[in-house]
């Protein structure tokens, strides 16, 4: 149950004329994208149910007439994406292949040599800033692997390239422009491709801190001195890898980003480290915000300080057919999965049973739910609070479900972004091999007494719009600890 939102998979750096070059032009692609999606993903005929024949006939027409005008690879995947988006938010995506771009790579100045530009030097940028007497979304920022100078230019800020690590950027290139009037927000922020992403939030928290929609940039000139409770913010949302830290005496924080499965090491490292200091300390906080799913078992090692009482967990059918199955085989003949001995067993048997009923959901475990039972109970923590948002999905929605059914468990901030229902995305290759399609192998037996797909999970506490994001950690410790 992977969510990467951004979750949703599709890179659009690649050449223009590389699925010209392959015979598979829009069309074509169109046409493969569909029918697979149609004859394999565990949620087709769900959404078609929801939505109706005629809205997905009128849809496949809109789409049809966008794909007929599109002449490159370049116009025509974000086209097929929004077919896709027909039938949910997650657990969908187009992914380029690697080796595409890497044959293929691209250069801006070549592809974009129109491209606007803010025609002022470095230099000359800091000589200003550093004549400035106030402090506001003007200076130098980061956000890997960019370096964005932010001026002011009458009632618009413009962002431009001063460094760039991506070959479809170079300096002096406009990367983003907002406008702020009244409270509200209005900002472009142009991809690595050059197409732009809309948002109505451009949040300056603390001197050093910028957030502009789903992006985070740090100040590096002026770098100037931020309150603990700025540093402690970005500290946490900027972080790649989990980490634990003492609050107070009577509060933990324990912050894990993801739950991929390449994480899992450094979860199970932390909690191995700080095992005696959870167990004697009364309050736990567990940050997941903008952690976007991975793998379940990353966050087994977890549960155990959690637990009251036995946990539900409801499991899922597959969809049976040719190409679903082979991810079974995958797992058997694949050394990238990592699966034991015992997993490849799992999967022979799985397998085995899919393939007996082709066209059909199966359920291979034969069971709806499992329940977790777990010997000791330890009496601390007394209280965890877990800091959700918008971004959280998949697995860590999953991990949710698990561990509200805790009495030690609170859930704090907004609702999840909800994409669990339909899940365990796999990727195939396109008829040449230039992208990927994502879609999805199962549904949940949840549905339909308990959807969470466009819904979310709702925190036990909402945290409204008056409680600065900078400021949900510290209101959770006190809540904690009754203050």
């Amino acid at each position: 149950m992977m969510l990467k939102i951004n979750l949703l998979l599709i890179s659009l750096v690649f050449p223009t004329t590389f699925a010209l070059a392959q015979h598979c032009d829009c069309k074509v692609n169109y046409e493969w994208v569909k029918k697979t999606f149609e004859e394999n993903d565990a949620g087709f005929q769900y959404a078609l149910k929801l939505k109706g024949a005629q809205a997905y006939a009128d849809h496949n027409k809109k789409i049809l007439s966008k794909v007929l005008k599109a002449k490159t690879l370049n116009e025509c995947t974000p086209i097929l994406y929004e077919w896709l988006k027909f039938f949910r938010s997650g657990h969908i995506g187009i992914r380029i292949n690697n080796q595409a771009q890497q044959d293929n790579p691209v250069k801006s100045d070549k592809q974009f040599p129109d491209w606007e530009r803010y025609p002022i030097e470095t230099e000359e940028f800091k000589a200003y800033l550093n004549s400035k007497k106030t402090t506001d979304y003007e200076g130098i920022w980061e956000t890997p692997p960019y370096q964005i100078g932010i001026k002011k230019n009458g009632d618009q800020y413009i962002g431009f390239i001063i460094a760039s690590g991506a070959s479809t950027w170079t300096k002096g290139q406009v990367k983003l422009k907002f406008s702020i009037k009244d409270d509200s927000a209005k900002a472009v922020f142009y991809v690595r491709d050059h197409s732009a992403l809309d948002f109505d939030n451009v949040v300056l928290t603390g001197k050093n801190h910028l957030q502009i929609g789903n992006f985070n940039l740090t100040k590096i000139y002026p770098q100037l001195k931020d309150e603990p409770k700025y540093v402690q913010y970005f500290k946490s949302i900027s972080a790649n890898q989990p980490y634990l830290e003492q609050l107070n005496e009577t509060t933990l924080y324990l912050r894990i980003p993801s739950f991929e499965g390449s994480v899992k090491g450094s979860i199970d490292s932390v909690l191995r480290l700080n095992k005696e200091k959870i167990l004697h300390t009364k309050n736990l906080i567990i940050d997941i915000r903008y952690n976007g799913g991975g793998s379940d078992n990353a966050y087994q090692n977890i549960i155990p300080y959690l637990y009251t009482n036995p946990i539900r967990s409801v499991g899922v059918e597959y969809l049976s057919t040719k190409l679903n199955n082979q991810r079974m085989l995958d797992f058997i003949n694949k050394p990238e999965y990592g699966f034991s001995a015992e997993d490849k067993k799992w999967a022979k048997k799985t397998y085995d049973k899919l393939e007996n009923k082709l066209g059909q959901f199966v359920n291979p475990n034969e069971y709806v739910a499992s329940e977790i039972k777990k010997d000791t109970i330890y009496p601390f923590p007394q209280n965890v609070g877990i800091l959700i948002n918008e971004a959280n999905g998949s697995t860590a929605e999953q991990f949710l479900l698990e561990a509200k059914q805790s009495k030690k468990v609170k859930l704090f901030g907004v609702t999840t972004f909800g994409v669990l229902d339909i899940s365990n995305m796999y990727f195939v290759d396109s008829p040449c091999k230039e992208f990927q399609l994502g879609y999805s192998l199962s549904r949940s037996l949840r549905i339909p007494g308990f959807t969470i797909d466009e819904k979310g999970i709702q925190p036990d506490y909402y945290l409204d719009k008056g409680i600065p994001a900078s400021e949900w950690t510290n209101y959770v410790n006190n809540i904690l600890n009754e203050k």
